[in-house]
């Protein structure tokens, strides 16, 4: 077999998903600034103006026309591809649903960042999560490697499940840090990402009438077609996204585990469950507390949709559960109800931190941990 070619360089996370995206060659790109996402589209521009990627860039005026650029253009067969960060996502919601109900396999990039008032450019995860009910797959890469890996993996995704996909990167903590990266050559990603079929159900084309998100005769069809898109769907991604990662593996050297990662959780009596650039250093903080004889390990969330279900089952056999949001809700948060809800026996403990942008770093994880492990910490907990 060919030894593989590597072409390491340093890259921000934004440029990441640029240099990703350039490499998928996407049919269509639409534009729209937003901190900390800009510099995602700008460097797609540039390749643009340059004619190292052949696409048509739209700059609109409105996230909610840039999802509808995207939307429109998957619908008609082309490969799509936007970004938006925080308040843009929540301007562009309405039309999200569109593209997720449609089954338009749009990928877009989101930054993470805080929802205001007060106003915060910072990193949160509530904005991304505000899709986890809409029919869009959500995953949440760790590292700027990973970064490029799960956006090119999100258009194989997109288009083999026929759901529109979002990637979730830390706004500043990944977006503008910069880390060695491992850019795939061009070949590799052309035999793992083909042309999308010109024939790829569910498009457009002239000369054949046909109607979508038209008023149904009966409330019925839209119930099923409902079921279809954000359950069934949903549940068929699932080997989708493992596949894919195993494929990309083989041809790179580098995957991830699907919708999970799992950290030294093996014979742990403990479980730290997180997702986002902080599992770094939750890693770290798992090493320091094994070495203080705590058997801990650490499950990482890179798929949020669909939801890990069965990977987040297996935490029952341990003890307590603890689970990190970086988002907030009315209940905690939304990891913590969620893995609460798929677990009987063991204690789940709820730790909301880093809102608002707020520093936790591994001696955050190592205490919090420590607290829950000795009981200290209970139910819901909110470290700021």
């Amino acid at each position: 077999m060919k030894a593989l070619t590597v072409q390491k360089t340093a890259l921000t996370g934004n440029y990441a998903v640029a240099y990703a995206v350039k490499a998928a060659k996407p049919h269509v790109i639409a534009a729209y600034p937003i901190t900390p996402q800009t510099s995602i589209v700008e460097k797609l521009s540039e390749f643009v103006e340059k004619g190292e990627l052949s696409a048509r860039f739209v700059n609109v005026e409105s996230e909610f026309a840039a999802m509808s650029v995207v939307y429109g253009a998957a619908m008609a067969g082309a490969r799509a591809f936007t970004a938006t960060s925080s308040h843009g996502l929540l301007y562009m919601y309405e039309a999200t649903w569109w593209a997720a109900l449609s089954r338009a396999p749009v990928v877009m990039a989101v930054v993470t960042r805080t929802i205001g008032p007060p106003w915060n450019i910072h990193v949160e995860h509530n904005d991304i999560l505000t899709l986890r009910d809409s029919g869009w797959i959500i995953g949440m890469a760790e590292t700027v490697q990973e970064v490029f890996d799960m956006t090119l993996q999100a258009f194989r995704i997109a288009e083999a499940a026929l759901l529109p996909t979002a990637i979730g990167l830390d706004g500043f903590i990944l977006s503008h840090s910069t880390e060695p990266v491992e850019v795939t050559p061009q070949d590799i990603v052309d035999k793992f990402l083909p042309p999308r079929r010109p024939d790829a159900p569910i498009t457009l084309r002239p000369g054949e009438p046909v109607i979508f998100g038209n008023l149904p005769s009966d409330n019925k069809i839209h119930a099923r077609h409902k079921v279809a898109a954000v359950y069934e769907a949903q549940k068929q991604a699932k080997e989708i996204i493992k596949k894919t990662d195993e494929e990309y593996g083989k041809l790179t050297g580098r995957s991830y585990g699907g919708l999970v990662e799992w950290y030294k959780t093996g014979d742990a009596k403990y479980a730290a469950v997180c997702m986002g650039a902080w599992c770094s250093d939750a890693k770290a903080a798992v090493d320091a507390l094994r070495k203080r004889g705590i058997p801990i390990g650490l499950m990482r969330v890179r798929f949020l949709r669909p939801f890990p279900s069965e990977e987040v089952a297996k935490l029952d056999q341990c003890e307590k559960v603890i689970v990190f949001d970086r988002d907030i809700t009315p209940l905690g948060g939304v990891l913590g109800v969620e893995v609460r809800a798929h677990l009987t026996r063991a204690e789940v403990v709820n730790i909301v931190a880093g809102i608002a942008g707020v520093d936790f770093d591994a001696q955050g994880f190592l205490d919090a941990v420590q607290k829950a492990v000795e009981g200290q910490y209970r139910g819901v907990e909110f470290v700021i």
